[in-house]
């Protein structure tokens, strides 16, 4: 029972790394990594690519490869 909790205990995240030296063996994500803004993300660009992939690939397959009509 011991052991289990010391495995859940490992995959618990790390807090922020401050002393590298005193953590090597297990270090924390470093401040850059955890505060980075996301000034550019991605989020709006998939939201009008993906489903424009999707109807585009659902309308080639409803022309070229539907076999019953």
């Amino acid at each position: 029972m011991e052991s289990q909790k010391n495995k859940m205990k490992d995959l618990s995240p790390q807090p922020v790394e401050h002393d590298y030296n005193k953590h090597k063996n297990n270090p924390g994500p470093s401040p850059e990594a955890v505060e980075e803004k996301n000034e550019n993300g991605g989020g709006l660009a998939l939201k009008w690519v993906i489903p424009i992939t999707i109807f585009i690939l659902l309308a080639i397959w409803f022309l070229f490869f539907r076999t019953e009509i």
